[in-house]
């Protein structure tokens, strides 16, 4: 490895090699050769003069790129589109005349990214799943330990362990929805010429307006597409980059907010990530054991919820037909946006497959706090009993201030259970008080709401992509 100049992080740290291997120059110059030989088999098939030996030559050399041969030829014309050109011109002489024939670079570039788009989608829904699978045998084996809720980061009625668990998933079902129509909507860009309006191979085909509607629809099939865009100019709409990205910075956003809640656990020490037996926590501090996953996932979510800003402006100011500001930045802003989420996705997958729970901490945390959500309850007993619910509002107001005070001016345990039972408008004794305390009365549906949402939404889906399951992150550092 070279130390002497930048090399990206996302490629070093961070992204799998398969996503390194979508974005690589070698999946690009490849899929341009792909292109090439679908537009000369369609141009041949709807009746141009293209020979089966030139198809043949052009298919023999489809993955041998001879990649010296194009630098060179770059260097000289300064165009990296017909120097691919040439290079697969010298290894193909019979069929050099016909390789690109009507096109324009954005045949083959615009084609490209499309494709390259579309997989990268299909490999971070495929993690997607795996997370997914994952996070919902974590509910379901948590669905019924309750812990403490909080709204506003303040105690509030309790959930289940595994409910909250059902509510990062339900987010990252929202994201599979999202990613399931954006993939199912992608097309070509096809064969549209200069402006967008083929007047090129309206030349080539003699006017024939049908051979040329014909011409994009067989190019889509043969790289495995349902259909190319309908209208265009030179370059597909880059609207469609925004969508894509989009996408991908709801993904982040959905797992940024589960690292905030895995950290502040951790901080709780209710639950914490994966720790390894000779990881380091702080370099200074021997005994921490620092969420630095979450955090990882928190960092690359945010570059990506930023990065979307990229392709909104870049779309929002093309000129016409086209203009070529759009290249530079596509070419860092798209592929990173990618290579950060299949970063974030395996460490989301890396962190739910070792999440540590701790039901003791979780228990007394609880414990701690539950008296004072048992109040209404406490106060219905009493009622029955003979009670004025008024007063009795009054009295347990009055009686958790105190508790209150006890706990955070003077450090006591919440001894709001005592109080109640030396006060004789209730007519409670301790032992009958402590019945109360049973956490699960106070979950309300959580663990129904846990198996319906995971039998009836997830499964489902999980079962439909069974294939894509299984996967396990490899995190480098």
């Amino acid at each position: 490895m070279s130390n002497d100049k930048y090399v990206s992080p996302l490629s070093e740290r961070y992204a799998s090699r398969e996503m390194q291997y979508i974005f690589s120059p070698d999946m690009k110059f490849r899929t341009w050769r792909k292109l090439w030989i679908a537009l000369a088999e369609s141009e041949k098939e709807l009746g141009l003069n293209i020979t089966e030996e030139q198809i043949e030559e052009l298919k023999k050399h489809q993955d041998d790129i001879n990649y010296e041969v194009a630098r060179e030829r770059e260097v000289l014309v300064r165009h990296d589109v017909m120097s691919h050109v040439y290079a697969y011109g010298v290894q193909c002489p019979l069929a050099k005349g016909i390789i690109h024939l009507g096109a324009t670079s954005c045949y083959v570039g615009d084609n490209t990214d499309i494709i390259v788009m579309t997989e990268a989608l299909k490999l971070i829904k495929k993690k997607l799943l795996n997370v997914m699978s994952e996070l919902s045998k974590f509910a379901i084996k948590y669905k019924g330990l309750p812990t403490l809720a909080f709204t506003h980061f303040q105690p509030a009625q309790p959930t289940t362990v595994g409910k909250r668990a059902a509510l990062w998933l339900m987010e990252l079902k929202l994201d599979y929805d999202d990613i399931g129509y954006v993939i199912d909507s992608m097309r070509l860009l096809g064969s549209k010429g200069t402006t967008g309006t083929q007047a090129s191979f309206l030349e080539l085909f003699d006017g024939d307006h049908d051979k040329i509607k014909r011409l994009d629809k067989r190019i889509a099939e043969k790289m495995g597409f349902a259909d190319c865009y309908p209208v265009s100019g030179q370059t597909y709409s880059r609207k469609v980059d925004t969508r894509v990205v989009n996408i991908l910075a709801g993904i982040a956003a959905s797992a940024h907010k589960f690292s905030n809640d895995i950290r502040l656990l951790q901080h709780l020490k209710e639950i914490e990530e994966p720790f390894e037996k000779n990881q380091i926590g702080s370099s200074a501090m021997a005994y921490k054991r620092n969420p630095m996953r979450s955090e990882r996932i928190a960092a690359l979510s945010n570059y990506v919820m930023a990065d979307v800003m990229n392709p909104a402006i870049t779309s929002a100011t093309q000129w016409f037909e086209r203009t070529l500001d759009d290249s530079a930045n596509k070419r860092i802003s798209i592929p990173e946006a990618f290579l950060a989420v299949d970063g974030i996705l395996d460490l989301y997958l890396n962190v739910v497959d070792g999440l540590v729970v701790y039901p003791k901490v979780i228990e007394k945390r609880l414990m701690a706090e539950l008296p004072f959500m048992a109040t209404e309850n406490i106060m219905m007993d009493a009622v029955k009993r003979g009670g004025d619910r008024q007063e009795l509002h009054e009295r347990i107001r009055i009686l958790s201030m105190e508790a209150g005070r006890n706990v955070k001016e003077k450090g006591l345990d919440n001894n709001l259970l005592e109080l109640i039972a030396a006060d004789p408008t209730f007519h409670m004794t301790m032992e009958e008080l402590k019945k109360t305390m049973d956490p699960a009365r106070y979950t309300g549906r959580s663990e129904q709401q846990v198996e319906e949402f995971i039998g009836e939404v997830i499964q489902p889906i999980l079962d439909e992509n069974k294939d894509l399951l299984g996967l396990k992150a490899d995190i480098k550092v």
